[in-house]
């Protein structure tokens, strides 16, 4: 920054020309399929991806049926594919699913507070360019590795990610 009124390369969020640190990206297929072009369930860097037995709408809809059922709240629904559609973008149907417990989540962000970065925890469906879909989400090593997080504090998390694959199976 050269002044203290503003940066040197303003972002003008009210319009559409403007996007941050470039032009917007365009879409090229890289980024289809599933994580690094695994055929099966994976695991990549922390993040675990399994195949659905259902659609994208139909898996989400089970995940916030299972979430809820056992008390964990949902914070956020997010439609990747309908926020890209309202702006004039395509893209394969995702939805992000935001949730937690803060009776869980608490004690891990108080033993390290950069740990709240990565909470609440997120479920994410989505399909691939073969029409199937997936859930990925984030496993605990990944606070423990991120975060320096204790293991026995990130295990706590552990049944959580069972519980996603079997709403989805």
């Amino acid at each position: 920054m050269t002044d203290a009124t503003g940066p040197d390369d303003p972002v003008d969020l009210t319009s559409d020309a403007s996007f941050p640190a470039s032009d917007a990206p365009e879409w090229t297929g890289m980024h289809a399929g599933p994580p690094r072009g695994a055929q099966a369930e994976s695991d990549v860097a922390n993040l675990r991806s399994v195949r659905c037995s259902c659609r994208v709408d139909e898996a989400a809809a089970r995940i916030e049926q299972a979430l809820t059922s056992a008390g964990i709240k949902i914070f956020a629904r997010i439609d990747q594919a309908a926020e890209a559609h309202a702006v004039g973008l395509e893209m394969r149907p995702a939805v992000l699913i935001l949730f937690g417990n803060p009776k869980a989540g608490t004690p891990l962000m108080v033993a390290r507070p950069t740990v709240a970065i990565d909470l609440p925890l997120k479920a994410l469906v989505w399909e691939d360019d073969r029409r199937q879909t997936w859930l990925s989400y984030n496993t605990p090593t990944l606070l423990v590795e991120r975060h320096g997080l204790d293991e026995a504090l990130a295990a706590k998390l552990a049944p959580t990610g069972a519980l996603l694959e079997n709403a989805v199976r």
